[in-house]
């Protein structure tokens, strides 16, 4: 039953979205010891549900207290937050690695295509010190997908990195630059490289090291630095095997297998999906199979009747993570 459920996931479109997320729902509430706790708790018992909406969703500090696992399995990876210092950290544990990888692949190639096509670069100094980031492990494994012989991990090697990127742009080679907001900042700073060919992928992250800034004016400055013609972002975090993708607009389209809703801060079972509205994120990620699919974020949004959503920033009682995207403007 769950391989086919897998299978399921991955062929999720607007049509047949609601029944799947039903479907997961019960596997879920079935199997997660917690999350039919939580839910029990909510409801004194199960609820009828007949909308994606409808179903509740579990507070994302959970996966810092407890063990969110639908079913009992060893995991292949976890993933752990970066947290802040002293903090306790999340932890994702996931079954298969191979549900995860065919989550980021399919969803890369259905906005850029193949990953073969590019050279994959990833600029993330303080997050490879962190073997346990879901955000390396994606970017390797596009990296060696790629196959392409400069694609790699460039740390602080700016000198190198330029070197790399100006000879790849001589050539007209599509690269993928993937950078932490500080390090890609920092890099801006030192070298000012007109980057026609390449698409540079912020995945936010300041930890510290800077003024925060909003995201506007992070894509300016890197805008001006590289002439080009837009900053592309992702949207993604610990907690999820998906992602969202921005292309300049600051608006972000999700995978078909996740859907965004936001909630009202002071009524949590408020909430609102594929209508124009604000509040905070609740996320419904179904590759999320083996731990909870339905998780209600830190994060202050807006959604969109398209399925689109931006990121405001984060709700005032919530602790700053590595991945999180800029404060609100």
């Amino acid at each position: 039953m769950n391989c086919e459920l897998e299978h399921k996931i991955f062929s999720a479109n607007p049509s047949n979205f609601d029944e799947l997320a039903l479907e997961v729902f019960e596997f879920q509430y079935q199997n997660n010891l917690l999350y039919r706790t939580y839910v029990d708790t909510l409801y004194t018992h199960k609820p009828s549900l007949k909308l994606a909406k409808d179903i509740p969703f579990l507070p994302i500090q959970f996966f810092k207290s407890h063990s969110i696992v639908s079913g009992s399995f060893e995991p292949e990876l976890c993933f752990e937050s970066s947290g802040t210092t002293g903090a306790n950290t999340s932890r994702h544990f996931v079954k298969k690695a191979a549900l995860y990888e065919t989550s980021f692949f399919t969803c890369f190639e259905q906005f850029y295509g193949s990953v073969e096509n590019w050279c994959v670069i990833g600029l993330l100094p303080s997050y490879l010190e962190r073997k346990a980031s879901s955000l390396v492990y994606m970017v390797e494994a596009m990296i060696k997908k790629s196959k392409h012989p400069k694609s790699g991990f460039y740390l602080y090697e700016h000198e190198k990195l330029a070197q790399v990127l100006s000879d790849l742009e001589a050539k007209g080679q599509p690269v993928l630059l993937f950078g932490v907001t500080f390090g890609l900042l920092d890099f801006a700073e030192k070298y000012q490289l007109p980057l026609k060919h390449t698409v540079i992928m912020e995945t936010g992250g300041m930890k510290g090291r800077r003024t925060e800034m909003t995201r506007t004016q992070v894509h300016e400055e890197l805008v001006a630095a590289f002439q080009t013609n837009a900053i592309h972002s992702e949207y993604g975090m610990t907690e999820l095997l998906s992602q969202g993708y921005s292309k300049g607009d600051g608006v972000f389209h999700a995978a078909p297998w996740m859907r965004i809703a936001v909630r009202e801060e002071e009524d949590p079972l408020s909430v609102k999906m594929n209508e124009k509205a604000s509040g905070v994120i609740n996320v419904i990620d179904l590759a999320n199979l083996y731990s909870c699919s339905f998780i209600a974020t830190d994060d202050a949004g807006r959604i969109h009747p398209d399925g689109s959503f931006e990121v405001l920033g984060r709700i005032d009682h919530s602790d700053v993570r590595g991945c999180s995207l800029m404060i609100a403007e």
